[in-house]
């Protein structure tokens, strides 16, 4: 039964994090409901394990139907595995309760700035010319690479969110772009994570199977539906973390 459980639930975070990131809100919660006796950290890798590669297929298929900016997201991607690696030794010194009750209302005020601005990511206009595009995409992924290492939950919406706001993406190029950057962030935190030990590789792998039939799948729905479509999924995915945090935070 535990087999058919993380298999359906890395199904659907596939699904999910493929259009708007926020799969581990599906699939994090799920494997701590089956081994609620394993180390917090074995869970956090094995997750990561199976969304590394739900996040790779998505960025194949997008980039398939998309103009990616390689010029600016090849040097991100770099930057963003760097901050992975730093935010999870960050993580080592420094608590992060002091983040796990801000975040909700980071999150708040995302949504809030994103319902105001109803304009906001339907259009695709690139703010920078491309070596100016690439420095501001470099400090974007480093900066939410610290994050994602340093704590997670949400990385792939304040990608698509930073993205939208300060590069001018529309959701749908957004959305695409931000894939390969939490592939590379997820890879930076799987590897250390593997390196001590924590990681069960026999669930891992066939919940990587799982993961990329959804991510796959959930890529299709995005390209079909377009930018509209993301920008709702976005808002639902972030309304969902904000009451996963809020509660995480203060009421757990």
């Amino acid at each position: 039964m535990e087999w058919l459980v993380i298999s359906l639930a890395s199904l659907f975070a596939g699904f999910v994090d493929s259009i708007v990131g926020g799969g581990g809100l599906i699939l994090v919660p799920a494997l701590f409901s089956v081994f609620p006796g394993a180390p917090a950290a074995t869970l956090f890798g094995t997750n990561k394990s199976a969304s590394v590669w739900g996040t790779a297929a998505a960025t194949a298929q997008f980039s398939r139907r998309v103009q990616m900016r390689w010029h600016a997201l090849l040097p991100a991607a770099a930057c963003a595995f760097a901050g992975a690696l730093a935010g999870a030794w960050g993580l080592t010194l420094v608590p992060g309760e002091f983040l796990r009750k801000l975040l909700p209302f980071i999150l708040l005020a995302l949504l809030l700035y994103t319902l105001a601005k109803k304009d906001l990511g339907r259009h695709h206009t690139p703010n920078f010319a491309a070596r100016a595009e690439a420095g501001v995409m470099c400090a974007v992924g480093f900066v939410i690479g610290v994050y994602d290492g340093f704590f997670g939950p949400g990385t792939g919406s304040f990608f698509i969110f930073a993205m939208v706001r300060v590069l001018g993406y529309d959701f749908l190029n957004a959305s695409a772009s931000a894939k390969l950057l939490n592939t590379t962030t997820n890879l930076g935190g799987l590897l250390l994570l593997a390196l001590k030990g924590h990681v069960w590789w026999h669930y891992g792998l066939v919940m990587a199977v799982a993961n990329i039939a959804g991510s796959l799948l959930g890529t299709r729905v995005a390209l079909k539906y377009g930018a509209g479509f993301v920008r709702k999924v976005f808002m639902a995915v972030v309304s969902a973390l904000i009451l996963k945090t809020a509660y995480d935070a203060f009421l757990k």
